[in-house]
């Protein structure tokens, strides 16, 4: 695959980087230099697209660019960004504009304007608390236990790490099931899909995108099983010379050496990523095969909104189209973001041409 780190693009707004992105609820965001963009699409068919400048923390304080200094900075960042950017495709949809149930309004009531922002502050507490519990509590018990029955640090500890990449599994195998999150999965096959057609330098439309991989080197599922297998390896060397026997400071030391798991892991994902040698093949290849689990195939309408967002994040928002009163951008085709398209002119306007 062809590095496009920090090319310059002709036409484009700014120098382009990793271009990256996430899958949203009925649509993809995407995100490169110095811009992200969010597509979705809306029930009646068209594409409501927003871009919002980006400022990377390294670009504001170079010490956070540092290696493994950047990976620790990157997951707070991509857990930041990552709930806002579904919130506001929640937005973008207009599913917010719908008649709130009386619960709803009583909330509203209670707690002002400033609802929504509380609701997404329980349910980030929540999904914490929810990953503490699954990835660290009960991973911690399970070495505990075993500790207690006599087994030594290799087994406790491998069978630990064990114990919680089945937790990850299980997890997105369930969700897999629920369909609103399996159609966020096919498009996030389709962000895949469309970075793989741009990193190729073919020219970005759907037929060309669904004839790549649905998987991504550069994916965030395999950095999950990166840092989960880092931390495997990690704890076995401190188990070994810091041995823990209480459960809550196993719990808590778990928890304390998550920044030096994510720091390490960032630099072995983006070492990985942006290798072609045999052995990176090797070592990237449980990374690909987890991202079966959380991709699933896309179809043309979705490839369509991966595409406009990374036509939308290189060239900005297309200057023709209609604006909502947002400043969004609506579009019935994904042609209408290239940066080489031309509107069609109106019939009427066409007859005003025609001399008398």
């Amino acid at each position: 695959m062809k590095d496009q780190k920090n090319i310059p693009l002709e036409g484009a707004s700014c120098a382009v980087k990793d271009m990256g992105g996430q899958a949203v609820m009925e649509g993809v965001m995407m995100r490169s230099g110095n811009a992200t963009a969010v597509t979705v699409r809306r029930p009646d068919g068209t594409m409501v697209t927003k871009r919002t400048p980006f400022v990377a923390p390294k670009d504001k304080h170079p010490w956070m660019g540092k290696p493994f200094i950047r990976g620790i900075v990157n997951m707070a960042t991509m857990l930041y960004f990552g709930m806002n950017t579904l919130e506001s495709s929640t937005q973008m949809l207009g599913i917010l504009d719908e008649e709130p149930t009386k619960f709803e309004k009583w909330l509203a009531k209670k707690l002002g304007k400033g609802v929504d922002k509380i609701v997404m502050a329980v349910a980030i507490v929540l999904a914490v608390f929810l990953s503490i519990g699954l990835f660290m509590a009960i991973p911690a018990g399970v070495e505990s236990l075993l500790k207690s029955a006599g087994m030594g640090p290799l087994g406790y500890t491998l069978l630990g790490g064990l114990v919680k990449i089945l937790i990850l599994v299980g997890y997105m195998v369930a969700v897999a099931f629920v369909p609103d999150v399996r159609r966020t999965f096919q498009y996030h096959g389709a962000e895949h899909k469309s970075v793989h057609c741009f990193e190729s330098n073919l020219e970005l439309n759907p037929k060309n995108a669904q004839t790549f991989s649905r998987l991504h080197p550069r994916c965030g599922t395999a950095f999950l099983l990166i840092v989960f297998s880092i931390s495997i390896l990690l704890f076995l060397v401190l188990n070994i010379l810091v041995p823990i026997d209480n459960y809550f400071l196993r719990v808590l030391f778990h928890l304390a050496m998550l920044p030096i798991v994510a720091g390490v892991s960032y630099e072995v994902l983006m070492g990985l990523a942006h290798s072609d040698s045999k052995l990176a093949h090797i070592l990237r290849w449980p990374g690909l095969q987890m991202q079966r689990l959380t991709t699933r195939e896309p179809d043309e309408s979705m490839l369509e909104c991966a595409i406009v967002s990374v036509n939308v994040v290189l060239y900005g928002l297309p200057k023709h189209a209609e604006k909502t009163p947002e400043g969004w951008a609506i579009l019935r085709d994904y042609h209408e973001s290239e940066k080489d398209y031309v509107p069609p002119v109106k019939e009427e306007e066409e007859e005003d041409k025609v001399p008398a």
